[in-house]
């Protein structure tokens, strides 16, 4: 998803320092100037009135108010009587931010509407476009594990808190991955399609109200994939993908691949896709991800190296328990850096990572032993960045590896303090 950069909000961010980070890769290293923070900054931000995983996030600007949004999802019990269709809002206003005693909170929403009988859903995403949101897929579940691809979309309006129904998914899809183009294009990007994944590239028109199909996936089709994007270039990672057998029943495994997807600025359902070197080699299920205009990177945040079912088990039997990297690419670069983080607990069973004002956080989520959460989780701050970005001159040679294996130069800042600190080596794993 890609948020655009927010207009200044007087939020209580404290911000830490900006380290420079490295790591290992198999038989090479990776050596880079960081520029995500390795103390996650905290934000006054509330948690979810309810815990709440796998739940579909967003967030739109309306003049100077940001709403954030959280809308179904799986509840504590982590069984099909605990998937609902309950929605959440967070209004976060200028004005309102400065007054300690008048912190912003969570406000309950209609439930979103359903066509099919059951009306809570798994797996849907959803994408902020202009001062709307849009609702995608997702599936449902009954008590005999049934699951059905929904059709449904849907577009909800803060400002007179109503939904739209619009016209339907050509192919329902859930676990896909949606992003946003122009402010106006919404890509579905592979996904679940009932009894199998699709290599779709599914694109629906804001402005229209039409769907057409743009260039498929070259990747294996998966499921629990993440991306972003900034401007016309996209990048989508792993996910789970079908393996079939000849004596048993199909099975489900890891899908270990990034691919880099350059939209036609003439024609916007022409997409140019690339394989990307992996940042680790160990792939990694439903983490939140994001691009970022202001810094031109796309980051990806928790999920599991460990596929899973909607219970947090994987398919393997094991429990599964969510990783705490940050994966950042650097669109220009072409190059991936790896920090630690010190965020509050590793996150997984996410639908999307959400901007505030440069600090970037998952809403919910799966964390610790498949425990579903309410906390609204702040993972790093793109602030400092900006200003370094800003300031840099060229003063080392540091090398990186690049997506084409070859060694290129980084600029490191020298003019800022805050941009130099050295970070640990985070290994793969």
């Amino acid at each position: 998803m890609l948020f655009k950069k927010p207009k200044t909000i007087a939020l209580r961010i404290f911000l830490g320092a900006v380290p420079q980070f490295s790591f290992v890769l198999s038989a090479f290293i990776i050596a880079a100037t960081a520029t995500v923070s390795a103390a996650a900054a905290p934000i006054s931000l509330p948690a979810l009135p309810e815990p709440v995983s796998n739940n579909a996030v967003a967030s739109v600007f309306i003049e100077d108010t940001q709403y954030i949004f959280s809308f179904m999802g799986l509840g504590v019990g982590k069984t099909f009587k605990d998937v609902h269709n309950r929605a959440w809002q967070l209004v976060i206003n200028e004005d309102d931010s400065s007054k300690r005693n008048n912190a912003p909170q969570w406000q309950a929403l209609p439930p979103v509407p359903s066509s099919l009988t059951l009306k809570g859903r798994l797996a849907s995403v959803a994408v902020g476009v202009k001062d709307s949101v849009y609702i995608f897929g997702g599936y449902t579940v009954d008590e005999d594990h049934n699951e059905i691809s929904t059709p449904d979309v849907y577009k909800y309006s803060p400002t007179t808190t109503k939904y739209e129904r619009l016209a339907p998914m050509p192919v329902p899809v859930d676990d896909a991955t949606a992003l946003v183009y122009q402010d106006r294009y919404v890509y579905l990007v592979s996904g679940w399609h009932n009894d199998g994944n699709v290599n779709l590239v599914q694109v629906y028109d804001t402005q229209t109200g039409q769907w057409q199909q743009a260039s498929p996936f070259l990747g294996n089709p998966v499921f629990g994939h993440a991306g972003g994007i900034v401007n016309n270039t996209m990048v989508i990672c792993d996910g789970v993908s079908v393996t079939p057998h000849s004596n048993k029943r199909r099975s489900f495994a890891a899908e270990t691949a990034c691919f880099k997807g350059k939209i036609d600025e003439e024609n916007p359902f022409k997409i140019d896709w690339r394989t990307l070197q992996h940042p680790t080699g160990s792939a990694r299920y439903r983490m939140a991800a994001a691009g970022d205009e202001a810094t031109n990177k796309i980051y990806f945040v928790g999920g599991s190296t460990n596929p899973y079912n909607y219970n947090g088990i994987g398919y393997n039997g094991k429990p599964s328990t969510a990783d705490g990297a940050i994966w950042t690419f650097d669109i220009a670069k072409e190059t991936w850096a790896i920090p630690k983080t010190e965020a509050e607990a590793p996150t997984m069973d996410h639908r999307g990572l959400i901007d505030i004002n440069g600090t970037w956080i998952t809403i919910g989520g799966m964390i610790g032993a498949q425990h579903v959460t309410s906390k609204v989780i702040s993972h790093f701050s793109t602030l400092e960045e900006v200003c370094c970005l800003s300031k840099s001159q060229a003063s080392s040679d540091v090398s990186i590896q690049a997506s084409d294996g070859q060694a290129v130069e980084v600029v490191k800042s020298a003019s800022n303090s805050k941009c130099q600190h050295q970070n640990d080596i985070y290994g793969a794993k």
